[in-house]
């Protein structure tokens, strides 16, 4: 009996290219839809026929329709529908039509990131599911069990909602994260999609319909409002989701008013997306991508730094002409490019990928920024990598490239205290130990500071960790909490 890692399916480049049809797309659910046409039967991708390219994305309920899965077995469309009945998934047609290798699925790394597997969930949670839509259980005991399996999957990881949610006249601001100092975190409601969907995704509660995980700022108000109350601030990240899903003109609502009276101690405005490997014609072909390039222009020369912040996971995102010329047209309104990543298993858990990953990134005028550890959320058990192996990993990858590719910072856990660097593994005191330090922290006076957890070949995670014998200083929770207590976190 084949298990579904060992299936092959149907396909080639040719199945690849210009086979999808209007009957297995519908229409991404892009924020305020601005820039969401297709037609029934539209095939393809029309940058090589002179067209504008038009955005097309299959949910993740009927990704078991693709003709490119034609050759599947049931086994494997059940286990699809089991999967995407709890974790969001969509694929739009760049990725169907671009980044996928047919030839090798479902072992290739742009499958592994975008189609669900039945390893994405614990074994009890994926039978439970799955015998409920076997036995074709009512809508509301299958959306209920949905939702009891999606609250064991720690959809916010790190206190995001319990602690990150900053408040303005005692009263709280949904849609607004305020962790660090300096930073603040606005989540639009009209980004909180993408155009389409990475498998590991730490903020994969936004997009599962269930608003009591969702973080969402109705209106740029409020948010100007708490800005202009918090002078400590000079970095705004407007996050999702995925804010360029917006048209432009939504999303100057939001920038524009970061440029003026009451603002002046704003310095960066940065831009989370997936865009540039996802759907790189949002800055040269989209119907409005010349006016996001006149926001960024507008927002330069008010003298804010601009930071594209890509999320390239693989050395194939960044290929192709579409990227290059998107990464050339970002550049020549002054704003920077920073692309970072989780370090994910079944994609570019090699140090060989990350090495071509980084000098194509410079070669493109990109600068590497983080390389991450996966968050303790969702699919985290499929997808995560010993923090051991992490190390070995980051460290043999940067030996392969040099000075401007050596630029991103890692491993890093983005955990409850802070960013949370993986320096090395040494021996100190003759016991083996992570060498780790606080890149940023909830607390400031902890950034830099230095802190040894003890060698763990299994952990995957911060919380995993145990201080080092000899560790005497407060440790990651509470200053009460000293080397030797056993609750840390």
């Amino acid at each position: 009996m084949r298990t579904v890692r060992d299936q092959r399916v149907n396909g080639g480049p040719a199945d690849a290219a210009g086979t999808t049809t209007g009957a297995d797309i519908t229409i991404t659910d892009a924020g305020d839809g601005a820039r969401t046409t297709a037609g029934a039967g539209s095939t393809g991708t029309a940058a090589g026929a002179g067209r504008r390219p038009k955005l097309r994305a299959v949910p993740g309920h009927r990704l078991a329709g693709l003709p490119q899965l034609a050759g599947a077995d049931e086994r494997l469309r059940h286990e699809i529908a089991v999967v995407a009945a709890v974790l969001p998934f969509k694929v739009n047609n760049h990725v169907l039509e671009e980044l996928i290798d047919w030839r090798r699925v479902p072992d290739d790394p742009m499958y592994r990131l975008t189609f669900p597997h039945r390893d994405m969930l614990p074994a009890e949670l994926f039978d439970r599911i799955s015998a409920l839509i076997s036995a074709g259980a009512p809508r509301e005991r299958l959306a209920e069990a949905v939702a009891a399996a999606r609250r064991a999957l720690n959809p916010h990881p790190g206190g995001q909602l319990e602690e990150n949610i900053p408040e303005l006249d005692g009263r709280p601001v949904p849609g607004l994260q305020h962790k660090y100092r300096e930073t603040v975190l606005l989540f639009p409601a009209q980004g909180q999609s993408c155009h389409a969907y990475c498998g590991y995704c730490f903020r994969w509660a936004q997009f599962v319909g269930e608003p009591d995980l969702r973080q969402s700022l109705p209106g740029p108000a409020t948010a100007l409002d708490y800005l202009r109350a918090h002078q400590e601030v000079a970095d705004v990240l407007i996050t999702g989701g995925d804010p360029l899903i917006m048209s432009t003109a939504r999303l100057a609502g939001y920038v524009e008013p970061l440029l003026g009276p009451g603002t002046e101690h704003l310095r960066t405005i940065r831009l989370g997306t997936k865009a540039l490997a996802w759907w790189p014609h949002r800055f040269t072909t989209d119907p409005d991508a010349d006016d996001l390039l006149r926001l960024f222009e507008r927002a330069v020369a008010a003298g804010r730094q601009v930071a594209v912040m890509a999320h390239v996971s693989h050395p194939r995102e960044l290929a192709g002409e579409a990227v290059r010329a998107a990464v050339a047209r970002i550049r020549s309104t002054g704003a920077v490019i920073r692309a970072q990543a989780p370090l994910i298993r079944h994609v570019n858990d090699s140090s060989d990928v990350w090495a071509a990953m980084w000098r194509d990134m410079v070669r493109l005028g990109i600068a590497p920024y983080y390389l991450f550890v996966e968050r303790d959320t969702g699919a985290s058990s499929y997808f995560e990598v010993p923090l051991a192996r992490a190390v070995e990993i980051y460290r043999d990858a940067v030996r392969q490239v040099s000075g401007l590719e050596r630029t991103a910072r890692g491993p890093v856990m983005s955990a409850g205290p802070g960013k949370v660097c993986l320096d090395g593994v040494a021996e100190v005191a003759g016991e083996r130990v992570f060498v780790c330090r606080f890149l940023q922290a909830r607390e400031p006076e902890r950034v830099g500071l230095p802190f040894f957890a003890r060698y763990d070949e299994r952990a995957t995670w911060f919380d995993q960790l145990r201080p080092a014998s000899f560790e005497r200083r407060p440790w990651f929770a509470g200053d009460s909490q000293l080397a030797g207590e056993p609750a840390l976190v």
